[in-house]
């Protein structure tokens, strides 16, 4: 299982335009879809990932107390289908209706969303606040798949916390960790 850490794209950058297809329900979904009153958690995901299947729990915990408080989310799968089809739209179908998740996950087929989001693994978390502008990139929290560390979602949960505040949150941000996303010989960074 080797790691990858985030590149850390600048804080306040503008978050990427996009328009990806929906895997649970077909539905073409754009970053103004996405987007939430308060604030936007755009999460580059897989189905493969032992890094992402960690933190699956937390991630429903999260979705399902901070959708409701105006945070817009929206999970986006952008490995390269023909070497991995485990991360394909009909699997991620299935991830997505077995965890009930509400949240659009979002098939990235030309990996162009996760070259303008500057991503490099999987689970990569960003925090736009309500003026679409990143206010938080990194980690979930400090638990790792084996480790005796707790699945708190502390860090994310932090950021979330302050951009419903109206606050920025704290510029100390660390990378996530976790497999790299599975880039096509032709998108490879």
């Amino acid at each position: 299982m080797a790691e990858t850490p985030s590149t850390m794209l600048p804080l306040g950058t503008a978050m990427p335009e996009f328009s990806l297809t929906d895997a649970t329900t077909g539905r073409v979904i754009s970053d103004r879809d996405a987007a939430g009153s308060k604030g936007t958690l755009v999460m580059f995901i897989c189905n493969h990932c032992p890094f992402v299947k960690h933190v699956m729990p937390e991630l429903d915990r999260i979705a399902a107390e901070y959708g409701p408080r105006g945070v817009g989310m929206v999970a986006i799968n952008s490995n390269d289908l023909e070497a991995y089809p485990q991360d394909g739209p009909g699997p991620m179908r299935e991830l997505a209706v077995t965890r009930g998740w509400t949240f659009p996950f979002l098939f990235d087929r030309d990996q162009s969303v996760a070259r303008a989001h500057r991503a490099a693994c999987t689970p990569d978390f960003f925090v736009f606040d309500a003026q679409r502008r990143l206010a938080y990139r990194g980690r979930l929290d400090e638990s790792r798949p084996g480790s005796d560390k707790p699945l708190t979602g502390r860090d994310l949960r932090a950021a979330l916390d302050a951009i419903l505040a109206g606050r920025p949150p704290d510029p100390d941000q660390r990378p996530s960790i976790g497999c790299s996303i599975k880039w096509t010989a032709t998108s490879a960074p």
